[in-house]
Order: structure tokens, then C-alpha cells, then sequence
């Protein structure tokens, strides 16, 4: 296939930025996205430019960092993937494909398509985890009877790998889908439910502190999720936090 690239160009995050042209050639349908721009890399650097900065580590759908907003959706045209998931059949020969990164206060742009998402780490940091009970007394998590149905909700919960596609989907730039889920699947367990209230307002407050929108129940970011994480996860959210609200009063 032959392509054109119209690529998010930026040098740091003081500059300006814009988009620049790119034509490539002899792109097979079987790569991946990622492979296609590693094509292009290679080329830019036999040229003597500098090479696209994006991130990317796995390149098998589980770390979230190959986020690239293609065509105006989060990882692209595809459904239930990541970038690096994405294939090249996808698109037809002659396609223009505008490749730009994720949008949003809370995600600066570092250099070109990478953004700074260390804001999620922080509202982890506030609340998603739990405490160990190290005294002696302690009992084996597998001999805690949990309902499958509460069990099944905290696992799907849990798939959710941080990659910002449902803020960079949302028109507000919300990360409501994100928190919800690292609250959802600790809210469900009873291992979570000792600091159940404390959590819940750490890590919205931390969302807030980090300029992150509010939801508007468009439901956008549970379409562009690459693990379908379900909206239902924002109003058990926003359950546990006014009843922590209410309770802190």
C-alpha cells in the first residue's frame, strides 16, 4: 500500500508543534500500525531526520503505552485494541491517515506523539491499593468466600490497563473510566472495603487536582476502551463516593 502520513510533529513541550507530511510505500496489510511506523522511522533516519517519538513497550495490548490518536479515534478504527493491536488492512491503499497524540490537560505532550501520563500513577498513588495486615493474624485470601458475580465484576474491573484512551475519546478529557475502574475493582472485594471511603475520595480529589474533566454520560470512552471497561464502573463510583461524602461529614 501507499500511504500518507499526516504525523503530530513536536519538538518538546515549550513548542508549538504541528503536522507534517509523510509518504510511505510498500506497506503490507499484515503489519501492524506500530511496524508501519517503524518503517517510516527507519526511513527518516537513512534521510538523516529525526525519527517520530512514540511510545511503546509490549506490543502485545496489555501495557497501554503505544496511544496514538488516528483518524480522530483513540488507537484508531478499530474496536477492542490497542495501537500496537491495530492492523494495516484496516486502511486501503492510497489512505491519508492523520496520526496525532492523546489530547488533554492532564496529558502534556513530551516530544511528537508521546504524552506525559504519570497523572494516572498519581491518582493510583492516592488510594489504589490496599493495606496488608502483617501481624500474624493474617488470613488467606483464597479462603475468603467472594459472590462469582461480585468477582466477575472486580476482574473485568481489573483489565483496565491505564492507557487514557477514555480521556482522550472524552470531549471534557475526563478520566472518570479509569478512576472508576481501579475503584470498582477494589470496592468489590472485601479486601478493599476496609479503605473503601478513604480511597474513593483520594483518588477523585487527585483526578480533579489534575485537571481531568467531568462525565457527561456521552459514553464515548467506553466505546474507544480497548478492554470494553463498562460505564457502569462510573456510577458505582459515584455511588461509593456519596456515601463516603456523607460519611466524612
Amino acid at each position: 500500500m501507499k500511504l500518507t502520513l499526516k504525523i503530530w510533529r513536536q519538538k518538546n513541550s515549550n513548542d508549538k508543534g504541528g503536522i507534517q507530511t509523510y509518504p510511505i510505500d510498500n506497506v503490507s496489510e499484515h503489519m501492524s500500525f506500530l511496524e508501519m511506523m517503524d518503517v517510516l522511522n527507519e526511513q527518516l533516519i537513512t534521510q538523516g531526520t529525526d525519527p517520530i517519538a512514540f511510545d511503546h513497550d509490549c506490543r502485545e495490548g496489555i501495557c497501554g503505552m503505544c496511544s496514538m490518536y488516528i483518524n480522530g479515534e483513540a488507537h484508531g478504527p478499530d474496536r477492542g485494541v490497542t495501537t500496537c493491536q491495530l492492523h494495516m488492512r484496516k486502511f486501503k491503499d492510497g489512505d491519508t491517515i492523520y496520526i496525532e497524540p492523546f489530547r488533554a490537560k492532564g496529558f502534556p505532550v513530551i516530544k511528537d506523539l508521546v504524552v506525559d501520563r504519570t497523572a494516572f500513577d498519581r491518582i493510583q498513588h492516592a488510594g489504589g491499593f490496599v493495606s496488608v495486615n502483617t501481624s500474624g493474624n493474617t488470613q488467606d485470601a483464597n479462603a475468603i468466600p467472594i459472590p462469582k458475580d461480585d468477582a466477575d465484576k472486580a476482574f473485568d474491573a481489573a483489565t483496565c490497563i491505564g492507557c487514557g484512551a477514555c480521556v482522550a475519546s472524552c470531549k471534557n478529557a475526563s478520566a472518570m473510566l479509569f478512576v472508576s475502574a481501579k475503584v470498582s475493582q477494589f470496592s468489590l472485594l472485601p479486601q478493599g472495603k476496609v479503605e473503601a471511603k478513604r480511597r474513593v475520595l483520594n483518588m477523585v480529589e487527585q483526578m480533579d487536582k489534575e485537571g481531568f474533566g467531568n462525565c457527561t454520560n456521552t459514553g464515548a470512552c467506553e466505546v474507544e476502551c480497548p478492554k470494553g471497561i463498562s460505564l457502569e464502573n462510573i456510577a458505582r463510583m459515584n455511588r461509593e463516593y456519596l456515601k463516603a461524602s456523607l460519611a466524612s461529614d
